[in-house]
C-alpha cells in the first residue's frame, strides 16, 4: 500500500480536519465530529437537505455540502455507513423549521441507519422524508429499479434538489423534485483497477492488467461481466446503449451528461469518452443541454469511469442551471 497517510485508522478524521481547516467559511462541524454542515446552517424556513455515506468517494458525499446543494452530511469510515447519531446531529443542525430531506444512495446500511435517525428526529418534532438515489443500471434490471445502487447520479440529485430547496420550496415540493430526478437518471461504469482501503491495506479485488469489469459498483461490487480491455469508443458504445435503452431515452429528449472519473482516470481520457458519448447521443436525436466532465463520485484511487444521463424537462433544466457553491463544486 502506497498512500500519503499517517495512522490508517485515523484516515477519515485527519481528512476531515484538513477539509475544515481549508474551508472554515463554508463548512463547520456540529456536536458530532463526523457531522459536517454548511457554515450558515440552519437557514430559517428552508428545507434542509441531509446526505451521508462512507468516506472514500469525494466529492460524494460531504463535497456537495454548500449553497444550492446539500446542507449537511454524516461521514462514515471508508466504504462504511455513518451511524444514526451522526445523521441525527446533521439533521438537528440544519433544521430550519420546515423539515429535512435525507437524500442518499440506495445502500442497505445507510437505509437502516438513516431510518433510525429519522425516527429519532421525529421524536424531536422534526419532519423527515427519505429519497434514495438508484441510478446504477448494472445493479438490477429495470423492473427491480428500487434495488439499484446509487452511484454518480447522486451529483444530479444534490444539484437539482438542492436548488429547489434553496428557492425556499416546501418539503412536499422538494420531495416531488427528488422523485423526478431519481426516476430520470441512469448510470453505468467500468473499472480497470481496484482501490485499497487504508485500514485494510490490500486491494478490494483483483483484476488482470489486460482486463476490465463492466458495471462494477463504487465499492468494488461485482459488475455484469469481465473481459479484455477494449478501446475507448467500444467501451463508450456499450455503456451508452445500456443507459439509453434502460429508461429509455428517446429522440427529442433533452439530457445532461456526466462523464466521471472513479479516482485515477485522468481528464484527458474522460474527454475521449465524452467525444464518443456526444456522437452517440446526437445519433439518437437527443439534445445535450449541459455536460459535466471530471471527478464527481470516486472510489479512492480506482481507475475507471462512469457515464450518467439525466432526462430534463424545463423545471429540471432551470434547477440544474441555478448557481451553486461548495468547496468541491462551483457553478455561477
Amino acid at each position: 500500500m502506497k498512500k500519503f497517510i499517517n495512522d490508517p485508522f485515523k484516515f477519515v478524521d485527519e481528512m476531515l480536519e484538513g477539509i475544515l481547516l481549508a474551508y472554515p467559511n463554508q463548512l463547520k462541524i456540529t456536536s458530532n465530529p463526523r457531522a459536517i454542515v454548511r457554515a450558515d446552517s440552519p437557514k430559517s424556513g428552508k428545507v434542509g437537505i441531509a446526505t451521508g455515506g462512507g468516506s472514500g468517494h469525494l466529492p460524494v458525499f460531504m463535497g456537495y455540502v454548500g449553497k444550492g446543494l446539500a446542507d449537511g452530511a454524516s461521514v462514515g469510515n471508508v466504504f462504511s455507513s455513518p451511524n444514526s447519531e451522526q445523521m441525527l446531529a446533521v439533521t438537528k443542525a440544519i433544521h430550519g423549521g420546515t423539515g429535512v430531506l435525507y437524500l442518499f444512495g440506495n445502500y442497505q446500511g445507510d437505509i437502516m441507519n438513516f431510518e433510525m435517525a429519522k425516527e429519532m428526529a421525529e421524536t424531536e418534532d422534526i419532519e423527515v422524508r427519505l429519497a434514495l438515489v438508484s441510478d446504477d443500471v448494472a445493479s438490477a434490471p429495470p423492473k427491480e429499479f428500487s434495488k439499484r445502487r446509487g452511484v454518480a447520479g447522486l451529483f444530479y440529485a444534490y444539484k437539482i434538489v438542492g436548488a429547489k430547496a434553496e428557492q425556499m420550496a416546501n418539503l412536499d415540493e422538494v420531495m416531488r423534485v427528488a422523485k423526478k430526478v431519481i426516476e430520470n437518471t441512469r448510470t453505468m461504469g467500468v473499472a480497470l483497477s481496484p482501490c485499497t482501503i487504508p485500514a485494510v491495506g490490500k486491494p478490494t479485488f483483483t483484476i488482470g492488467d489486460d482486463e476490465m469489469e463492466i458495471g462494477m459498483g463504487i465499492h468494488g461490487e461485482p459488475g455484469v461481466g469481465r473481459g479484455r480491455i477494449e478501446n475507448a469508443d467500444k467501451i463508450t458504445q456499450f455503456l451508452m446503449e445500456q443507459i439509453i435503452n434502460d429508461l429509455p431515452f428517446r429522440k427529442g429528449d433533452v439530457v445532461s451528461v456526466l462523464v466521471n472519473s472513479l479516482g485515477s482516470t485522468p481528464r484527458e481520457e474522460l474527454f475521449i469518452i465524452y467525444r464518443k458519448a456526444h456522437e452517440i447521443i446526437m445519433d439518437y436525436g437527443i439534445d445535450i443541454h449541459k455536460p459535466y466532465i471530471g471527478e464527481y463520485a470516486t472510489s479512492l484511487e480506482m481507475a475507471g469511469i462512469s457515464v450518467t444521463l439525466i432526462r430534463l424537462d424545463e423545471e429540471l433544466k432551470q434547477l440544474l442551471d441555478a448557481p451553486a457553491e461548495s468547496p468541491f463544486f462551483i457553478q455561477s
